[in-house]
């Protein structure tokens, strides 16, 4: 029991030692130096009136119509075709297909 408080106690000393201590950072002081006067703009004054509408400007004349183009030449006539050879006249063919096989 004797060492056992002697080592509590060491071992407090040396944790608290261990620990970092925040260093504590004064900024320099801000020194006055003489210079010329800035000035510092004051409150908004009142708004101006509206000022008074434009003239409208005038419309512009219409432009003149174009010409009318040239009319395009009538096309040729095509070839006229063969006349047509007569059938065969005779039997009428009639091709039945076979029944399909029964399963």
């Amino acid at each position: 029991m004797k060492y056992s408080i002697v080592l509590a106690a060491a071992l407090l000393a040396v944790a608290l030692s261990a620990c970092e201590k925040a260093t504590v950072v004064t900024p320099p002081a801000v020194v006055a130096v003489p210079g010329p006067v800035v000035a510092v703009p004051g409150p908004a004054g009142a708004t101006g009136a509206t000022g008074s509408t434009g003239s409208t400007g005038s419309t512009g004349s219409t432009g003149a119509t174009g010409s009318t183009g040239s009319t395009g030449d009538t096309g040729a006539t095509g070839a006229t075709g063969d006349t047509g050879k007569r059938g065969r006249t005779g039997d009428t063919v009639v091709v039945v297909p076979a029944p399909a096989p029964q399963r």
